[in-house]
């Protein structure tokens, strides 16, 4: 059996096949702890700074999200008092309380950011995270620099990403990627942050898998508790960092034993080299995706194509039919037919026959359109009765990007559109205009923020490297909710 603290990490991560070798987590654990800011590339530091600055603003946005006032104040009855901070209402909290509180705002609206090959909601877990353990920090007097905090940043949406892209059918497994590789990113993370030596990180890993959980049956059953799972993940994810601080063991062949990670979520289902080659100089970090639309990712490409039809001057009353394929894994997830009486807002995020009609009717998708009264209005509903959503055997079905849209008129003119790419990815993103302008409608939309409020939070954000205390100063910068 190799030993785990002198075996050559370099043959460690050469392995392709099952059963992995002993001592690959600890190896892993190993490299992440050598890790300095002096490694971050320029594209790195960019895309960091760009999701912790969407996330803040998506958390805002989210202070009326249905299940948000009635979580902080389900958490603020139990907890009045602690060293970190609720960012909606400024509520204090202890650093697990506030990891949950804004890691289920962070997904409140589901217009957070996602690696979209891996599937991951990566920053609704990891950004919650860090900031309850760097506030944790400064209030004990060693307070997180803007550097060491977006080293850490880096190190959980990169891990996060690769675990999504080497477990590449986990979504399809049943899992929510978002909370199960989130949970684990986010605790490597917060133990780097913590100061912990490659042992320590490694307890840190084991002490996240443990308690990592998260099923996809809530957004199939479009339920609220789908919003509260990045929450529940930030949340174990802290708490699992400061045990292994507090010299807690945990497991040692986390990700490669044969009740590990991989066996016993993915049924070693996993292609290792998507996790290790290339880690720490090919970074993933700059694939992250940024939403336009506030809903599940998979109904991106089609409210691409609806608008685009709405563009061509298609009306929607004008429409006899509407087919819209896609790979089995998006289908699963949104395809569902869209039933009305539910009156539920998730159950709309989650569905494209409600997303395609309220892209093709009025030409957008924003904030608006996912609010009672907006999803049962009739004239959106008529069209989601004539709109069938299939899983088609052409597109690889755990692609997130391809879709199809057959949509014939009442006159016989028939329109065929496919795409292959998805608005807000790297292959079409959205510009800084428009990054800005998402932060800005969120912060207005949820806490009554001034464009002066959004500029003070951009220009902290985009300053972070100088901050001495990343954690003070994110938090002060947050606008307060206003009314």
């Amino acid at each position: 059996m190799a030993n785990p603290a002198t075996a050559n990490i370099k043959d460690l991560f050469a392995a392709k096949t099952f059963p992995l070798p002993d001592g690959y987590s600890h190896a892993l654990c190993a490299t992440i702890a050598g890790w300095t800011y002096d490694l971050l590339p320029a594209p790195v530091l960019h895309n960091v700074k760009a999701l912790i600055l969407d996330t803040l603003g998506v958390i805002g946005g989210a202070a009326h999200a249905p299940g948000i006032p009635e979580l902080n104040t389900r958490l603020s009855r139990w907890e009045q008092t602690g060293s970190a901070t609720g960012l909606i209402g400024k509520r204090r909290y202890s650093p697990p309380t506030a990891a949950m509180a804004n890691g289920a705002a962070a997904h409140a609206l589901d217009f957070d950011d996602q690696h979209d090959p891996a599937r991951v909601h990566t920053s609704a877990v990891v950004l919650p995270a860090l900031l309850a353990v760097a506030e944790d920090l400064s209030a004990s007097g060693t307070p997180v620099s803007g550097k060491d905090f977006m080293l850490a940043y880096a190190i959980g949406a990169e891990l996060d990403a690769r675990l999504g892209l080497a477990c590449y059918n986990s979504l399809g497994k049943g899992w929510h990627p978002t909370m199960i590789f989130g949970t684990v990113a986010a605790g490597v993370a917060a133990g780097k942050m913590l100061g912990l030596d490659a042992a320590g990180i490694a307890h840190a890993l084991g002490m996240a898998y443990h308690q990592a959980s998260g099923s996809a049956q809530s957004m199939r059953d479009g339920a609220i508790s789908k919003r509260l799972g990045p929450g529940f993940a930030s949340r174990n994810a802290v708490m699992g960092a400061f045990l292994a601080a507090d010299g807690l063991s945990s497991t040692r062949a986390t990700l490669e034993g044969n009740a590990g990670f991989f066996a016993l979520y993915e049924r070693n289902e996993v292609k290792p080299e998507l996790l290790t080659d290339g880690l720490g100089r090919d970074w993933r970090v700059a694939e992250y995706s940024f939403k336009p639309y506030p809903c599940c990712r998979c109904n991106h490409t089609p409210i691409g194509i609806g608008i685009e039809l709405h563009q061509r001057g298609v009306k929607a009353t004008d429409v006899a039919t509407i087919e819209v394929g896609m790979g089995n894994v998006n289908w699963l997830t949104v395809g569902a037919p869209y039933d009305p009486a539910r009156n539920d807002v998730v159950h709309a995020q989650f569905n494209t026959a409600y997303s395609f009609a309220r892209a093709l009717a009025d030409g957008k998708v924003d904030l608006h359109s996912y609010r009672k009264p907006a999803i049962t209005d009739s004239g959106i509903t008529a069209l989601t009765a004539i709109t069938k959503v299939v899983d088609d055997p052409t597109i690889d079905p755990t692609a997130i990007e391809p879709a199809r849209v057959k949509l014939t008129l009442k006159s016989g003119k028939v329109f065929e559109l496919k795409r292959d790419t998805i608005k807000g990815s790297p292959q079409d993103p959205m510009n800084d205009a428009e990054m800005r302008a998402k932060v800005r409608g969120c912060l207005e939309f949820g806490l009554g923020a001034s464009a002066a409020d959004v500029d003070r939070l951009a220009d902290v954000v985009a300053s972070l490297e100088t901050s001495g205390d990343a954690a003070k100063t994110i938090r002060d910068a947050f606008p307060s909710q206003r009314g």
